[in-house]
This record gives structure tokens, C-alpha cells and sequence, in this order.
């Protein structure tokens, strides 16, 4: 009889401006493309039994999954070096088990709306072609939350939340992009921060 074959699961571990968040990152997608999953405690992991459990680790502080990587933010008393080969082993035995990191359905795109105004649209479509594939390279995401009297707020997750140059890479550099791509936008504020 044929047994099923393991998925070779294969993790290296990058750095990012967070130095509590460590980006895990695996050689296959573990969530569609621009979907992202912020699970700030283990209360919020209902659709990742991979979050779950990484909650499981006292140390852990936060855990965030997009595309290709899974983002965890340490507790400040915790050094990298003493829990992060536990982690990435942990996600390495869950993964290769088959697991999914996440169970989630969508009956629509999660990023875009039909009701959207067309400033909106725009807004969303910047923010997925030009920030996000920025942001998800130093394991974090930012997510569009509202727009209104030229005030675009969005959401930082994954290693953006509470990283200290988050500030600098929300003003200097979506700020400055929104700004000078729709004339509209005068302003951007992180909500929820």
C-alpha cells in the first residue's frame, strides 16, 4: 500500500526592524496572495490551529501569518537566541504533519470592495501593489481601515504592530506615496495603535 508522501517543509529564519518579531519563512504559500491573519492573543486563533499553538509557548506575544511566512512577536523579556530553534521547529513538525496555518473561507475578496468609492478603490489598489509587498518583506502587513475628510487610517499587523520605525515607514513612506499619487489623501493614521 502507497502511504502519503511528507510535503518537504523547509524554514529560514530573517530579521526585521521589529526586534521583538522574528519573520519564520517556509517554501511553500501558507495563505492566499495579500490575505494576512493577525492574531494578537490565543482568544483571536479560532481559524489557525497553528497560531493556537504557538501560544502555547509562554513566550510568545503575538502571531501573524500571510503569504509564504509566519510572523511571532516575542515578549520583551525573552531573548531570540533562547526560543527561536523551539518555534521554528514547532512550525517546521506542524506543517510537515500536513496541518493548515489557516482555515478560512472567503465568499468575497477580502481587500476589495464593489460599494467602494473610487478614491477608495485607488487607495486599496496602491496600498496592495506598491506597500504591500514592502511590509511583507520585514513580516509585517498594513491593511486599509477607513478613509475620510483625506485621512486614509490603516491597520499594522505582524511585525509592524509596535515596532519602533513603524511611524517612520507610515509617514515618510505611504504618506508620501498616497500624497503625491491622489491629491485627495492628506493624511495617514495608524488605527488601533
Amino acid at each position: 500500500m502507497l502511504q502519503a508522501q511528507k510535503r518537504p517543509v523547509h524554514i529560514y529564519m530573517e530579521a526585521n526592524p521589529n526586534p521583538n518579531s522574528l519573520k519564520f519563512v517556509v517554501n511553500f504559500m501558507l495563505a492566499d496572495e495579500g490575505v494576512s491573519f493577525d492574531y494578537p492573543d490565543a482568544g483571536s486563533t479560532e481559524n489557525s490551529p497553528l497560531a493556537k499553538e504557538l501560544f502555547n509557548f509562554a513566550a510568545v506575544d503575538r502571531v501573524f501569518i500571510a503569504s509564504n511566512f509566519v510572523t511571532v512577536t516575542k515578549k520583551e523579556d525573552v531573548e531570540w537566541p533562547e526560543i527561536q530553534d523551539f518555534i521554528r521547529d514547532h512550525i517546521k513538525k506542524y506543517l510537515e504533519a500536513g496541518k493548515p496555518a489557516v482555515q478560512a473561507v472567503f465568499d468575497k475578496d477580502p481587500l476589495f470592495d464593489e460599494n467602494d468609492s473610487e478614491t477608495v478603490k485607488k487607495i486599496k489598489g496602491i496600498l496592495d501593489e506598491y506597500i504591500r509587498p514592502a511590509v511583507e518583506q520585514d513580516g509585517g502587513a498594513i491593511v486599509f481601515h477607513s478613509f475620510q475628510d483625506g485621512i486614509v487610517k490603516v491597520l499594522l499587523q505582524g511585525s509592524c504592530s509596535g515596532c519602533p520605525s513603524s511611524t517612520i515607514t507610515l509617514k515618510a513612506g505611504i504618506q508620501n506615496l498616497l500624497t503625491r499619487m491622489l491629491p485627495e489623501v492628506k493624511e495617514v493614521q495608524a488605527e488601533g495603535v
